[in-house]
């Protein structure tokens, strides 16, 4: 099946986009889940419902979580691993006591909710991804699942492009300059 242009519910591309938007909430100069109001104000911007502690528990819990969701992502030129794919997004789904149910609310139509409004956070997040993931894995489309392109850029990406062919993180500048420093090169030329 790979190769085959799958089209994702609207409910997977937003978890998959939390998803990365996750690992790439620490940077070299900041890291997110150190503080509770950078915290909120990212996860305000995210899809996740349901209660808040807004405690330092709930952001180690996370922090955790963090990175157990960044291994999902191949290192540098590896290509996905789907038989280690299978078996985190497995553990996530059990960690989390994942139960399926279909959900309408705030503007969107049915869509699957995997945890109760009143989960833990970390196990809601984790549930979402893991079903995010496991829909590419079904589809054997985890090439999807990149890092940027960028020379000095560690962030990751998920490509949901038709023709595959994001290669740049939107956590920074990284496409622009990139352009810009191809464009001075043809002009020295």
């Amino acid at each position: 099946m790979s190769g085959v242009n799958m089209e994702f519910a609207h409910d997977t591309q937003a978890a998959l986009a939390a998803a990365a938007s996750l690992v790439n909430t620490a940077t070299d100069e900041h890291d997110v889940l150190d503080d509770q109001d950078a915290f909120d104000a990212w996860l305000d911007g995210q899809v996740y419902t349901g209660d808040r502690e807004r405690s330092p528990a709930e952001r180690a819990s996370v922090r955790e979580l963090r990175s157990r969701v960044a291994a999902l992502w191949p290192r540098g030129d590896d290509e996905p691993d789907r038989d280690r794919t299978v078996e985190l997004v497995n553990d996530l789904l059990e960690e989390t006591d994942a139960r399926p149910h279909l959900a309408r609310h705030d503007g969107w139509d049915w869509h699957l909710h995997v945890t109760p409004r009143n989960a833990p956070l970390a196990h809601r997040i984790g549930a979402e991804v893991a079903m995010a993931v496991a829909d590419l894995v079904r589809g054997d489309d985890l090439s999807r699942l990149r890092r940027c392109a960028g020379e000095d850029c560690d962030a990751v990406l998920v490509d949901l492009s038709r023709n595959r062919s994001k290669r740049f993180c939107d956590t920074g500048n990284c496409a622009n300059r990139a352009h810009v420093a191809a464009y001075r090169a043809r002009r020295r030329l």
